[in-house]
């Protein structure tokens, strides 16, 4: 199955409080499992995600640096959380506040990845946005794709030096 080429609306969907959207990876990224909430939100039927790449979900406002931090940090064996915009097979986008983690089989070794997202406060939002906008605009103005990644995400870096924590710190610090 392609990955379906769709534009972005300005519609955001939500989803509620106290509902988790769950999915599972092999360690390329493509999803083997994908709980009701995310197929509801996503407005994707289960098959039609079951292999696809979990990119299939970004939005063309995340800026890729964040994902590269974040796949740095799960293939390294940890957990990480961020902010992240996705978007639904119909173009509309929706935000989440992410934990992803690898999965281990018995003998400690990486065998997929596992995600819960919740649905964000505002706030922690309106902060990370401007952000994100940021590392999207460094990223675009490089004529070098992955130069223009590594530049952004050494500002995400710098951007957690300046205030004195690491990106975890910064995302858990504005999540409360």
């Amino acid at each position: 199955m392609a990955k379906y080429a769709v534009t972005p609306t300005k519609k955001e969907v939500f989803f509620g409080t106290q509902e988790i959207i769950v999915s599972k990876t092999d360690l390329k990224g493509r999803i083997t499992y994908a709980n009701d909430v995310f197929c509801k939100i996503a407005g994707y039927k289960e098959a039609e995600l079951l292999g696809q790449p979990h990119s299939i979900l970004r939005h063309p406002d995340m800026p890729r640096c964040v994902f590269k931090f974040l796949w740095d940090t799960i293939q390294n064996g940890h957990e990480c959380f961020a902010y992240v915009k996705n978007m639904t097979k119909h173009g509309d986008f929706y935000w989440v506040f992410a934990h992803v983690t690898p999965s281990f089989n018995a003998g400690g070794q990486i065998i997929g990845y596992h995600s819960s997202r919740r649905c964000p406060d505002r706030d922690p939002i309106n902060i990370v946005e401007p952000i994100y906008k940021q590392l999207l605009d460094i990223e675009n103005a490089s004529a070098n794709s992955k130069e223009g990644m590594n530049e952004a995400l050494a500002t995400l870096v710098k951007i957690c030096k300046e205030k004195g924590m690491s990106y975890e710190e910064l995302v858990l610090t504005i999540s409360r």
